[in-house]
């Protein structure tokens, strides 16, 4: 037994409650290792005639990754307390105790030593992870104002280029506006899906708004707060919800407030608002040339146009919470989508949650973060992050050839297992993003492996979303060129990869529960060949969901009944084509 392998932290993804009464338990070991685990719990002060009356479990295995085998179980402690500990078998008899104090034999006298078990004091309903329900059914779209649609040219900037003229460059803008979002809105219902997340709005001089000049203006080449507020309401009269983007991290060097820092110097009273090392701090001067190591103060990056904020000081606390709540406020948005979240102080994302719930106590709030997030998803920060090892997972399998299909599974397991499933449940899954390539242009163009990945990621937990234009072909390179106007003319469109999205998230919603509360079993016994199968189960129903990453047309036996993409019945065999995929129930 390896038990280096063997892990179990309470009061982690290990161990959490997902509805403030039950307890979700997860232990970990080396693969192929354990037999069998089981569970001893009760409540720590139950005891009869001076012995402690516990209970036995038989946990299942619920996930295997590259190195590791996971253990899980549920249980519902009736007084919401509960101390436990775990009885691990090896495939050779072997048996060892595992607890809070580390291993110990599998005797009668350590399972009765209380203090070598696993504590979870007590379960409250106000710690325990909440998400916003609605998230699970939402299908979300985002949208790059700027060159989505120009719904009024009385807008636009003085240098705009006619639409889609030419392949943007970083400074390049095309006169995308919110008026264009909301006469398109109608083309967005049709297409099915029912949430928009818009990169930043506010006032800003670049294209793509994220050096902010003021948080509380609508930049005026989008519009105004009166166009942006009936975007919102038309949004929600068809069931569309509105995310924004707020970008707390650092703001824009021509904002009122740098420049009074850069002006006054030490006499500034913005001056403890920023990370700064020596002054002057205007451009050009103490080091301060752009992408530079010398700059003389805290930065995204190493830009000098993104000056860092100071999120622990008490004034930019208040600043930007107050910020935040006046949008959920005065406009209902439904949600934050928060940039560059990994370089925020934890304490200060602890605080917006407070604020933003209490405002609104379903608003969804969404980190970037392009890493292992765990810290941030405990229930205290955030619901959910855009979830880029997932997406990165699938494009190197699907797209790129760069990992075998059972190193996919594998990682996607890890995945699931490094956060509660409340927050695997709601998590941003996307293909691609402004910050990306375009899916198409990372397949080389290939449209059937496009279909693969889109199909593959809408089959699991956590709420998809499409990049504008994903629908209708558009490709792209990486940034500025993910970046190009959305193409209205349909003969220039592919209608069927716009016929497949628009099926594929009619799917989705058919069968959202399955697909975002389903178990999922994994069948890899044809990987060799290129197939993978997993079905996703709740309750009584379940779907199978075949791919075939392999350049022949495959058979496969079934005891399905029902092909749901082609809605159809079938009996004893489905034909899965060469770079395509099933759905069977």
């Amino acid at each position: 037994m390896e038990r280096a392998a063997i892990y179990h932290q309470p009061a982690s993804h290990y161990a959490f409650s997902y509805d403030g009464s039950d307890l979700y338990l997860r232990i970990r070991a080396k693969k192929g290792d354990i037999k069998q685990v089981t569970l001893i719990y009760a409540d720590p002060y139950e005891y009869d005639d001076g012995k402690w009356v516990s209970e036995k479990l038989s946990m299942k295995k619920i996930a295997r990754t590259e190195e590791h085998d996971y253990f899980g179980c549920i249980i519902k402690p009736e007084r919401r307390r509960v101390q436990y500990g775990f009885i691990l078998e090896d495939l050779e008899g072997e048996t060892v105790f595992y607890g809070g104090r580390g291993f110990f034999a599998n005797t009668l006298v350590n399972l009765n030593t209380m203090d070598y078990y696993f504590k979870f004091p007590f379960i409250h309903k106000i710690d325990t992870f909440q998400a916003p329900d609605w998230v699970k059914h939402t299908i979300w779209y985002q949208i790059f104002p700027e060159r989505f649609a120009n719904g009024d040219p009385s807008l636009s900037p003085q240098d705009v280029l006619p639409w889609g003229s030419k392949d943007p460059s970083t400074t390049d803008f095309f006169g995308g506006d919110l008026v264009g979002i909301t006469e398109h809105l109608d083309y967005l219902e049709d297409l099915g899906i029912n949430g928009i997340y818009l990169t930043p709005i506010f006032e800003a001089p670049t294209n793509h708004k994220y050096d902010t000049l003021d948080y509380m203006k609508i930049d005026p080449h989008f519009g105004d707060k009166k166009i942006f507020r009936q975007l919102v309401d038309e949004a929600h009269k068809r069931g569309i919800k509105v995310m924004l983007d707020a970008v707390f991290n650092h703001i824009g060097d021509t904002s009122e407030i740098w420049q009074d820092v850069v002006k006054h110097e030490e006499k500034s009273k913005y001056k403890d608002w920023f990370h700064i090392h020596s002054f002057p701090v205007r451009y050009g001067e103490n080091g301060n040339v752009e992408n530079a190591t010398s700059i003389s103060y805290d930065t995204f990056a190493f830009t000098t146009h993104m000056p860092k904020l100071n999120t622990s000081h008490k004034e930019v606390q208040q600043y930007l919470l107050d910020i935040a709540t006046y949008w959920i406020r005065e406009f209902d948005i439904d949600g934050w989508r928060l940039d560059v979240a990994n370089e925020v102080d934890h304490a200060f994302w602890k605080k917006f949650r407070q604020a933003v719930r209490k405002e609104k106590a379903d608003v969804y709030i969404l980190g970037e973060i392009w890493h292992d997030s765990w810290i941030w998803l405990l229930g205290d920060e955030f619901d959910a992050v855009m979830n880029y090892p997932f997406t990165q997972t699938i494009i190197e399998n699907y797209i790129e050839n760069k990992i075998s299909p059972l190193k996919m599974v594998e990682t996607i397991n890890e995945q699931y297992m490094r956060y509660p499933k409340q927050a695997s449940e709601v998590m941003f899954n996307m293909l691609d993003s402004h910050d990306t390539a375009r899916i198409l242009t990372r397949a080389d163009g290939n449209k059937q492996k496009v279909k693969l990945a889109l199909g593959f990621m809408f089959a699991h937990t956590g709420s998809p979303c499409i990049y504008y234009g994903t629908e209708i072909g558009l490709d792209g390179a990486n940034d500025p060129l993910c970046r190009k106007c959305m193409v209205w003319e349909e003969s220039k469109q592919d209608l069927d990869m716009l016929a497949f999205t628009k099926q594929l998230i009619s799917i989705r919603k058919k069968y959202q529960d399955i697909l975002s509360l389903g178990d999922i079993t994994w069948d890899v016994s044809r990987v060799e060949e290129g197939l993978i199968s997993f079905t996703r189960a709740l309750n009584d129903e379940s779907l199978t969901f075949i791919f075939n990453q392999a350049s022949e047309e495959k058979k496969v036996p079934t005891t399905a009944t029902h092909d749901v993409f082609e809605n159809r019945d079938i009996s004893g065999e489905i034909s899965v084509p060469k770079e395509g995929f099933k759905i069977v129930r």
